[in-house]
């Protein structure tokens, strides 16, 4: 059942392993993520244990420093901390003098809010010098000490997966809308309602409007909306046009912001070709639950009734948790859904480098029939062998067989520890 943790407590990252591996051998390392998931927090830690030098861009008297002499600022003895990169990006050439005249590994360990960083600046600068750790908000294994291990285990064991759960449907209504953002989750409800209507207006005031040169912010803030009450759904950007009085590229540009200060994550539809992919319509999914949940206005109440909107956002929710796995998982994989143009659907397609496939429908109820797997059986008929498994993901407490590699699993199945 979802909780709030103790103020003030550090929760351990599955993303600090991959930090400190990639000090060991690389020049530059960058954290990248949505602001308030914990980067300083966790570049924090790991410096401290390595002697680091620390220096915050969204001080003012610093960034005007790093402005005026970028040279002078990235150049340091130790471990070089720099926060909110994004914030003065002309450093970034001054890194790459330094490190192409230094080789060694582990010189700057950066932070970064917005992945404008990586559309516009990296390419002429760092490529091949830096590697990129996305940081998402908390995953509930991260919350809950559990393993998060679903991506490898579902590969590994393919049909032969087994987990038992006690959590309810309430339990999962409690831990959409609580989200994943450390001060949130430490919060009461009514705490959490004002930090997530604060971070919206922040985001949207703060980060887009002003880095980024908007100049309709009502609108911008209408379309957080609308994106939220489409969570688990197809983006169309057409679609969201017209309420908002705007043009469809306008939507698109705005689609795009949003999705590169990490409010919003991207899900594109699978297909054999990659060519194909390319011009489907993908899924959106807001990075924190708690966040959409809160741009809808519902609360646990709200949301737990028969009626409640709890389809949509369940399926973000777990589209979400899968994608902060793969961000970890010692199997290399991605992420897309699946539909045809007959509206056959498949809620989550996980895709490993092999070319074989995990299929996921998630649902909300605690009774599972067959035609709910018509979707995944579709995708199996055209992938014969490439499918490990398909799998629905639902409220309910055991692992149930539904033919050849056709499982129901509990979606707490995602981050509790494996249950025979």
């Amino acid at each position: 059942m979802a909780g709030q943790i103790p103020l003030g407590r550090l929760l351990p990252r599955h993303a600090a392993d991959r930090v400190t591996g990639a000090l060991a051998d690389t020049r530059v390392v960058l954290v990248n993520g949505a602001r308030q998931c914990g980067k300083s927090t966790l570049v924090g830690l790991i410096g401290r244990s390595r002697d680091a030098e620390f220096r915050t861009l969204d001080r003012g008297a610093v960034r005007q420093a790093a402005v005026f002499d970028p040279p002078t600022f990235v150049t340091s003895d130790r471990l070089l901390v720099i926060d909110e990169i994004q914030r003065v990006p002309e450093l970034l050439l001054a890194i790459k003098e330094r490190v192409d005249t230094d080789l060694r590994p582990g010189q700057f360990l950066l932070t970064g809010s917005a992945r404008v960083l990586g559309l516009k600046a990296l390419p002429d600068t760092l490529l091949g010098r830096m590697e990129t750790v996305e940081l998402w908000p908390l995953a509930q294994g991260e919350i809950d000490d559990g393993p998060d291990g679903f991506v490898d285990a579902i590969f590994e064991l393919g049909p032969a997966f087994r987990h038992r759960t006690s959590e309810t449907r309430s339990g999962y209504v409690s831990r959409i809308v609580r989200g994943g953002f450390p001060e949130a989750v430490a919060r009461t409800p009514r705490r959490r309602t004002r930090f997530f209507e604060s971070y919206l207006a922040d985001l949207v005031n703060r980060d887009v409007i002003q880095l980024m040169d908007v100049q309709r912010g009502a609108e911008l803030r209408a379309l957080t909306r609308l994106v939220a009450a489409r969570s688990g759904q197809l983006l169309v950007p057409g679609s969201l046009a017209g309420p908002l009085g705007l043009s469809q590229r306008t939507v698109e540009r705005y689609l795009t912001l949003l999705e590169e200060v990490f409010l919003i994550k991207r899900i594109p539809a699978w297909a054999r070709s990659p060519s194909a992919r390319a011009v489907r319509t993908p899924k959106v999914a807001y990075v924190d639950s708690g966040l959409a949940a809160a741009a809808l206005g519902h609360d646990e109440s709200s949301l737990g009734r028969p009626d409640g909107q709890l389809g949509g956002l369940l399926e973000g929710f777990v589209l979400s948790e899968l994608a902060r796995q793969l961000s970890w998982s010692a199997q290399l994989a991605d992420l897309f859904h699946y539909r045809t143009k007959d509206q056959v659907e498949v809620d989550a397609v996980i895709e490993n480098r092999r070319g074989q496939v995990v299929a996921i429908k998630v649902k909300a109820s605690t009774m599972v029939r067959g035609e709910d797997f018509a979707g995944i059986r579709h995708l199996s008929a055209r992938i014969g062998t490439d499918l490990v498994v398909g799998v629905v993901l639902y409220a309910g407490a055991e692992t149930l067989s539904f033919g050849d590699r056709m499982l129901a699993v509990p979606i707490a199945a995602l981050w509790e520890r494996p249950q025979a």
